[in-house]
């Protein structure tokens, strides 16, 4: 199998994906029960409903503040480290809906926000500092969002897809997403 072609980043390539997550999400889980959103791999791994609360701390955390600390600062002043696992103590005692609802209203504004600022290449070419791995650009933060929601969009699928690992019996030969 052939290694997929890259494509330079586009905003509004990014925005496609971007904007669409949170429907996709709520396809995927509103109303579905415990059964389906509450499993998980093991130890410090996410269920479902993991991936959605972690989604909403990163809308909260991550991407548009750190693209502001990159417009206003570069790389005088690092980003805060991202907690992977804040929503542990942040989603407690909320439903798969409510944070739906966030992730949706939490991204519009994001995207809002995104959009009013019009950037140029020269801005997505700014630079700031990670904690962990130095020196990133605003494009590398923009595309590394839209690629970590896929990658837990994916996560998610993997991981109610082992609901039935068990009980697809000889097709798990055809179903590799039972073993990764």
């Amino acid at each position: 199998m052939s290694e997929p072609t890259s494509t330079k980043f586009d905003l509004a390539n990014a925005f496609l994906v971007l904007e669409r997550t949170p429907a996709t999400f709520r396809t995927l889980l509103a109303g579905l029960p415990d059964a389906w959103t509450t499993p998980n791999e093991g130890p410090d791994t996410f269920s479902a409903f993991d991936n959605l609360g972690h989604l909403v701390h990163g809308e909260r955390t991550d991407w548009i503040p750190r693209a502001r600390i990159i417009l206003a600062h570069g790389r005088a002043r690092p980003f805060e480290p991202f907690d992977r696992f804040a929503q542990v103590h942040e989603s407690r005692g909320k439903s798969v809906q409510v944070l739906l609802d966030e992730l949706e209203t939490l991204r519009a504004q994001n995207l809002q926000t995104l959009r009013s600022w019009r950037l140029t290449a020269r801005e997505l070419a700014l630079e700031g500092e990670h904690p962990a791995l130095g020196r990133v650009t605003l494009a590398q933060l923009l595309a590394t969002w839209v690629v970590h929601d896929l990658g837990h969009l994916a996560q998610t699928s993997r991981v109610m897809a082992k609901q039935y690992r068990a009980e697809v019996g000889p097709w798990r030969a055809y179903l590799p997403i039972l073993d990764r």
